[in-house]
């Protein structure tokens, strides 16, 4: 008796690079590349953004500030994809996809933009913390910023 198996769907790993980059906030590359517990991921940053709304600036309070954890994430997994050698990423995500990944310039773009991207959302979430943290403690009393 012979048993036939279906391949497993090959993943690219430029389309989760992009993922990982512009969505990986709500874990987008999660999905894509059928993690376990994507729906945890996916489930804490609606939470931290509905919990958000509940202050009077959104922006401004501790429950949006958490966010800068999973858009970390998010951007140091887009540059692990985008950066990663073909054939360790076809060992690790498509071992028995029967196809290899063949990526051109997607992948440098991808790292290109994630860099530049990251970097300055990181710069600006730290940024936001440090803001919130000191007007908390009082430390900025009296300054007009």
């Amino acid at each position: 008796m012979t048993q036939f198996t279906t391949p497993a769907r090959h993943k690219s790993k430029v389309a989760a690079a992009w993922l990982a980059c512009l969505l990986g906030v709500f874990g987008a590359h999660w999905w894509y590349m059928e993690r376990r517990y994507a729906w945890l991921f996916t489930a804490f940053s609606v939470l931290m953004l509905l919990m958000a709304q509940l202050y009077p600036v959104w922006w401004d309070n501790p429950a949006f500030l958490v966010l800068i954890i999973p858009m970390t994430e998010g951007f140091i997994e887009a540059l692990v994809f985008a950066l990663r050698s073909d054939e360790a990423f076809d060992a690790r995500y498509n071992p028995n996809s029967g196809r290899q990944t063949r990526t051109g310039w997607g992948a440098v773009l991808a790292a290109i933009f994630t860099t530049f991207m990251g970097g300055t959302a990181m710069v600006f979430g730290i940024a936001l913390i440090v803001m919130h943290v000191y007007t908390a403690m009082g430390w900025l009393d009296g300054y007009v910023y």
